[in-house]
């Protein structure tokens, strides 16, 4: 019995995602599996890759024979270089970065308007009070100026 390590498709029309398994050549594309031992997300970005590197191992050595679409997967997670005892087994497998976590915006922000922002605190409302006082006693000095002249 020849078996092929494989590309098996699932998904809707556009949107494809595979799983990476072992059939026997003669069954088709998408029909019963001895071995599932990975999966390929092509249209993420960057790919989702992930391949059982054991089991991977175990089936090239007992003859299973990839395609090339899963040669090239296979390269690149490093199987085939250390199936082949070849420099660059680590592969060069690229990883999606996390999402950076949600940061409340600072006061001020155009986010924030600053109606909405919390009220101040009990100690620093007093201050605000003597301040306005201050303005409304200078302004009223100023007309009282005006007209002594």
């Amino acid at each position: 019995m020849a078996v092929k390590i494989r590309l098996k498709r699932f998904g809707k029309i556009r949107a494809p995602y595979y799983r990476i398994v072992v059939m026997d050549s003669r069954t088709r594309r998408d029909g019963r599996a001895i071995e599932e031992i990975g999966k390929y997300h092509p249209t993420e970005e960057p790919s989702f890759i992930e391949v059982n590197s054991e089991r991977a191992q175990y089936w090239l050595s007992v003859g299973a024979q990839p395609t090339e679409q899963v040669h090239a997967i296979l390269k690149i997670t490093g199987d085939w270089q250390k199936f082949k005892g070849e420099p660059g087994a680590e592969g060069t497998l690229k990883t999606k970065q996390p999402k950076e976590s949600f940061v409340t915006p600072q006061k001020g922000s155009v986010i924030i308007p600053e109606a909405i922002t919390p009220k101040k605190d009990a100690a620093e409302a007093p201050a605000d009070a003597a301040e306005t006082t201050e303005v409304a006693a200078d302004s009223a000095e100023a007309p009282a100026d005006e007209k002594s002249e």
